[in-house]
């Protein structure tokens, strides 16, 4: 697929079983193409390439714009079911009280979403470590 012509790249965590879920519906609805996918859990994904450490990528979602900027949590969502045509569906999202709740439960679950997903184990939550790249 070419990026030149999406709304938004999406930045996944592809070992997060919500995560894929979320990502499998959007691809589903996504018929124009408007999202290029990324996922941060791939073994060649590298963030230096973007600018940013995994630590920033697993924090939050994150999405990159044609224009090379970047917006992140709830706001991406927003971008992303717009894309693909249900700016309706959006549109209450950024009302005052909804928007400001929205925001704080987004953050509470991708602060806990290893946890919540079953990724901890006796206390220890953790992600694949980054594969050793080769440089030539």
């Amino acid at each position: 697929m070419d990026r030149e012509y999406c709304e938004i790249e999406a930045f996944y965590d592809g070992d997060c079983p919500l995560c894929r879920r979320e990502v499998n519906l959007l691809k589903r609805f996504d018929r124009r193409h408007k999202i290029h996918f990324t996922d941060i859990a791939a073994q060649d994904f590298d963030p230096e390439v973007y600018g940013k450490t995994q630590a920033e990528f697993m924090e939050e979602m994150q999405g990159r714009l044609p224009d090379g900027s970047w917006v992140s949590g709830v706001e991406v969502f927003r971008r992303l079911y717009s894309a693909i045509g249900l700016r309706w569906l959006v549109i209450p999202t950024r009302l005052p009280g909804i928007s400001h709740s929205l925001d704080y439960f987004y953050r509470h679950f991708a602060r806990h979403r290893l946890r919540l997903t079953g990724r901890c184990q006796q206390g220890q939550c953790t992600v694949k470590p980054p594969q050793d790249k080769v440089h030539t």
